[in-house]
């Protein structure tokens, strides 16, 4: 017990230990923290962390770190970022507004073989968002995201295809064709 009560002595008076760089390296260092993962993302150390904190970052506002985050996955391959970009992309987070860059994200993903970008592919050109429209190659990968078993994309296939289903009539606005 009085060896207990000596160590909390000890750490209350030297307090937390802070990452210190060393010639042998650094010791204590950040973990898990949002400079951490952000400077991981911007060095190219991508794992399924860094990428998964990409959804926390734009979910708390901070966009340009999540924009980062989700561009390094996405060129590193991971699908679920380049549909993160494309929501980045369509909403103008951390950036302009660019329904062609969101339509090309979902592309990749979608080629790439990603339910979702193979759905939100699909929508984009069966609207015509950020892309050439295309109705039938777009039902086609709705299909294919049902196939997949993509909840969303069953939902609209049995709607027979009405995007209403899916999306609300208040976005009709900003589907509206731009010619």
């Amino acid at each position: 017990m009085r060896l207990l009560a000596l160590t909390i002595a000890a750490l209350a008076v030297d307090g937390p230990a802070l990452a210190t760089d060393t010639a042998y390296g650094t010791t204590n260092p950040e973990e898990l923290t949002w400079r951490t993962l952000r400077d991981r993302a911007r060095d190219g150390d991508i794992d399924m962390m860094v990428c998964a904190s990409g959804y926390m970052m734009t979910k708390s506002g901070d966009h340009d770190t999540a924009r980062l985050i989700f561009e390094r996955c996405a060129e590193a391959g991971y699908t679920g970022a380049m549909t993160w970009m494309s929501y980045m992309e369509q909403n103008g987070f951390g950036g302009e507004f660019n329904p062609d860059a969101a339509a090309e994200w979902d592309r990749r993903s979608a080629e790439a073989g990603d339910p979702v970008g193979k759905f939100n592919y699909g929508m984009s050109l069966m609207r015509g968002f950020g892309v050439a429209q295309d109705e039938a190659a777009g039902r086609r990968l709705v299909d294919e995201a049902a196939g997949a078993g993509l909840d969303i994309a069953q939902r609209l296939q049995g709607a027979g295809y009405d995007l209403d289903e899916v999306t609300p009539d208040a976005d009709d606005w900003r589907y509206a064709p731009a010619f």
